[in-house]
C-alpha cells in the first residue's frame, strides 16, 4: 500500500497541473436586441425604443435606443428588433411532470411550454427521480425546456393511500420515499427535511391530512434548513388562516380557501365534498375572505390560484351534467381571485392542468386569459403575475421573472402588445431563455404518440 505522505505528495504536485490543464473558458457571446418596446414583469408601464444587450446567460445593460456607449455594445451581434414587445419569460407555478413518470411525455409539455414563452415552471409533486434528470436536462439545455423548480410532499399518512402517490413512488413503500413522506407526531422533522433536501427540491409541499401544529411544525421545521414551503390552501383538517398562520411562503388553489366558511371543517382531504357556496357574500367582497387575505398580505403570502382550471372545467361540466363537480364552481373561484387581486395579494400564475394535444400553446396561456377577462386585471398586472410574481413564488425573484441589468436573459418577443390585448402572448416570434434564442417557427408541435392515452 502507498505511505500516505508519498499519495498525499503526489495529490499535491497533480492538482495544479490539473488545474492548469484546464481549456480556457470560451468568451461569451455579446447580442444587442435594439429598438424594442420593453415591459419589464414589474407593473411598470411600457417603454418603448429601447435596447438590450444580453452577454451569455445574462442582460447587462438595458437603455434608450442608441444611447448604450459604443465600448460597451462593440463587437456585440445585433438583433432588430424595432415594432416588436419584450416581455420577461413566463412562470407556470403550478405543473405535474411525473405522476407518473413519463419521460417522453413530459419532454413534449415541456418542450410545448418553451416555445409558448414559458422559461421556468414550480413542479408541486412528482416523483423527483424523474423531476431532477429533467430539470438536470433543461438546465443544461440538452432538451427544449424551462427550468423546473420542485417541491417534495410532505402529508399525513391517510393521504398515502392515494394511487398517485403509488404511482410517483414505485419501488419505495408509499410514505417513506424522500420526495413524499408520510408525517405524524412521531416523526423527526429535522431529519425528514434533511431527506427532502437531498433531492434538490427548492421546498417542501404541504399537502394533507395534518393538523395545525402539525402543519406549523412542519414549516418552522423547513425554513430552519432554508427551504421554501409551498402549501395547499386548506391542508384538511386544517383550515385555511391555519395554514397561512403556519406562515408558507405561497399557497395553491384560491378555491380551497372558501373552506375557512364551513361550520364544520372536511376531516380529511379525502372527503371532496364541494364547498356551500352559499355561505359566502354573492360579490367579491366576503368579509372572512378578506380577513384570510389580510393576513396573506401580512405574511407576504404568494397565491396560486389555479383560476383557469375550475373555469374550464365548469364549461366541461354544463355540457355534460354527469361530471362531478369540482371543490368550487368557476364562478366562485373567479370573485376569490377577484378579492384578492383587489386587496393586493400577489397572484402567480399556475395551471395544474395538461392542454389537449391538439393544443399550440401551453396551459398558462388560459390563466393569462382568466386573469384579465375573468377576473379583469390589467394586461400589465397579468404580466406581473405571470412573471415576477411567479419567479419569487419559486423563490427566484432575484434572477428572473423581470427584464433588469444582472438578471437572467428570460424572455419573449412578441408581434403584438399585449397591453392592448392580452391575447397578443400568442404573437411569439423569439423565445430566449438564459441567453439562448429558441425561434417559435422552429417549435414541433406534441403528438398523440408523445402524449398517450392519459393527457
Amino acid at each position: 500500500m502507498m505511505h500516505t505522505a508519498r499519495l498525499a505528495a503526489l495529490v499535491a504536485c497533480a492538482l495544479p497541473f490539473a488545474a492548469f490543464a484546464q481549456p480556457p473558458k470560451p468568451a461569451e457571446e455579446a447580442i444587442l436586441y435594439s429598438g424594442a418596446t420593453i415591459i419589464d414583469g414589474t407593473g411598470a408601464a411600457p417603454r418603448g425604443n429601447q435596447d438590450m444587450l444580453v452577454r451569455g446567460d445574462r442582460i447587462v445593460a438595458l437603455a434608450p435606443h442608441g444611447s448604450l456607449p459604443a465600448a460597451n455594445v462593440a463587437g456585440a451581434k445585433q438583433v432588430d428588433l424595432a415594432g416588436r414587445y419584450v416581455i420577461p419569460g413566463l412562470i407556470d407555478s403550478h405543473v405535474h411532470m411525473a405522476t407518473p413518470p413519463n419521460a417522453v411525455q413530459a419532454r413534449a409539455m415541456l418542450r410545448r411550454n418553451l416555445y409558448g414563452g414559458v422559461t421556468a415552471v414550480r413542479d408541486m409533486a412528482d416523483d423527483l427521480r424523474s423531476v431532477g434528470e429533467l430539470a438536470r436536462e433543461a438546465r443544461m439545455a440538452e432538451i427544449p425546456a424551462p427550468d423546473i423548480y420542485y417541491a417534495a410532499i410532505m402529508a399525513g399518512r391517510p393521504f398515502f393511500a392515494d394511487p398517485r402517490v403509488a404511482a410517483a413512488s414505485q419501488g419505495v413503500t408509499p410514505g417513506t420515499a424522500p420526495w413524499m413522506q408520510a408525517i405524524d407526531d412521531r416523526t423527526d422533522l429535522k431529519e425528514a427535511i434533511t431527506l427532502a433536501r437531498g433531492t434538490s427540491a427548492s421546498a417542501i409541499k404541504v399537502y394533507a391530512d395534518l393538523t395545525p401544529r402539525q402543519v406549523k411544525a412542519v414549516t418552522a421545521a423547513a425554513h430552519r434548513q432554508h427551504m421554501l414551503v409551498w402549501a395547499h390552501s386548506s391542508v384538511f383538517p386544517t383550515r385555511p388562516a391555519d395554514v397561512i398562520a403556519a406562515g408558507p411562503d405561497a399557497i395553491s388553489h384560491v378555491c380551497y380557501l372558501a373552506y375557512q366558511r364551513e361550520p364544520v371543517m372536511l376531516a380529511a382531504y379525502e372527503d371532496r365534498t364541494p364547498v356551500h357556496e352559499n355561505l359566502l357574500a354573492p360579490g367579491d367582497d366576503d368579509p372572512v375572505m378578506a380577513d384570510l387575505f389580510r393576513a396573506m398580505l401580512k405574511q407576504g403570502t404568494i397565491l396560486d390560484a389555479t383560476g383557469a382550471l375550475f373555469v374550464k372545467y365548469e364549461a366541461k361540466r354544463k355540457a355534460d351534467p354527469k361530471a362531478k363537480p369540482l371543490r368550487c364552481t368557476g364562478d366562485l373561484t373567479t370573485r376569490l381571485t377577484r378579492q384578492a387581486w383587489k386587496m393586493g395579494v400577489p397572484i402567480s400564475t399556475g395551471t395544474d392542468f395538461v392542454g389537449e394535444v391538439e393544443d399550440q400553446w401551453p396551459a398558462v396561456h388560459e390563466e393569462l386569459l382568466f386573469l384579465a377577462r375573468n377576473v379583469g386585471m390589467p394586461p400589465v398586472e397579468v404580466i406581473r403575475s405571470a412573471t415576477l410574481v411567479g419567479a419569487q413564488a419559486a423563490g427566484q425573484g432575484k434572477e428572473m421573472g423581470s427584464i433588469e441589468p444582472g438578471k437572467l436573459a428570460n424572455f419573449v418577443v412578441l408581434k403584438g402588445d399585449p397591453v392592448a390585448d392580452i391575447a397578443n402572448i400568442q404573437t411569439i416570434e423569439t423565445v430566449v431563455k438564459r441567453g439562448k434564442a429558441y425561434a417559435r417557427t422552429a417549435y414541433v408541435p406534441v403528438t398523440k404518440e408523445e402524449m398517450g392515452d392519459d393527457e
